[in-house]
């Protein structure tokens, strides 16, 4: 059993002396005195019952005990630190973890900005995104799975619990391929001659898009598929006649690019906020006040500002 009477600042002195060779170079990395090593030598060797380092001219040398106790000594300071290292980055990792949920919109436009900026701020901090319709995401963040979320305001039944703070507005667009026939004779009464990728129940946008339809006199629309996924809205609309009625940030690119082309329909009526939502009454922690910071500095780039 290990002799409680030995504590760290034994083992500490007596592997510095080892190391230096010296009492007195040993005690000025440790910020002692000459005495108070000597000292604690003593100490440890008393509790010990041998001699484990002897003084000449020709400076320190271990004993044949002392040679012993170094070897042991050493592993236990380096094992005590691997401990402590172990400690420090557990402690990080759990500190630096950001979860954060986003709309479509937000992921294809204004999330790699926001997140170049964040890792440019915190490197070491470990984001992970999850995407989905509103719904689900702000569901998983009342569950606690998620930080925030970053999409649309949604009515007053799925925001119960929720704190909303608008970043900017955008509004849904019609759009297909490059050289759809509509182009050619752009009128909304039309779409229903092809295929539309429809928003889904549950979606923020779905009964803006419900109400705008009725109200420009467009009552049915036959052929829908039902489904804010961009990674399929991008594939199927560039290789087919289908017609999308999607929020303007999931198609921004590929308009920009020019794959994709705005019908020119005024859809100002579907405008609504896109803003950060967090569980109401939590305060955010430092890495989520510095990912807020990024996100309004990609606002800010994109112009996306109200």
């Amino acid at each position: 059993m290990i002799d409680r009477r030995i504590k760290f600042r034994h083992i500490q002195c007596f592997v510095e002396i080892s190391r230096e060779r010296s009492f007195k170079r040993a005690a000025e990395r440790l910020y002692l005195t000459g005495p108070a090593i000597s000292k604690t030598l003593k100490e440890l060797e008393d509790i010990l019952g041998a001699p484990l380092l002897t003084r000449s001219r020709a400076g320190v040398a271990l004993t044949a005990q002392g040679e012993v106790f170094l070897h042991f000594a050493q592993m236990s300071l380096a094992a005590l630190q691997q401990g402590l290292d172990g400690v420090e980055q557990a402690g990080a990792l759990a500190a630096e973890n950001l979860v954060v949920g986003a709309l479509p919109s937000v992921a294809a436009r204004l999330m790699p900005a926001a997140v170049t900026a964040f890792t440019e701020m915190r490197p070491q901090a470990r984001l992970r995104i999850m995407d989905g319709p509103h719904g689900f995401l702000t569901d998983r963040m009342k569950l606690g799975d998620l930080d925030l979320v970053i999409g649309r305001l949604a009515g007053p039944e799925q925001m119960q619990g929720i704190s909303f703070s608008q970043l900017y507005t955008e509004q849904v667009v019609f759009v297909v391929r490059a050289g759809h026939p509509l182009l050619d004779d752009p009128d909304l009464q039309r779409i229903t001659e092809w295929p539309v990728v429809y928003p889904s129940p549950g979606s923020a946008i779905r009964p803006l898009v419900d109400r705008y339809l009725i109200e420009q006199g467009v009552a049915e629309v036959p052929r829908q598929v039902e489904t804010v996924s961009g990674a399929f809205g991008r594939v199927w609309v560039r290789r087919s006649d289908a017609v999308w009625i999607i929020s303007a940030g999931v198609v921004a690119n590929e308009i920009a690019d020019g794959y994709l082309v705005q019908l020119p329909f005024e859809t100002g009526m579907t405008t609504g906020s896109v803003g950060l939502m967090t569980r109401a009454g939590e305060t955010p922690s430092p890495v989520e006040q510095v990912f807020r910071l990024a996100v309004d500095q990609a606002v800010e780039a994109l112009g996306l500002t109200t």
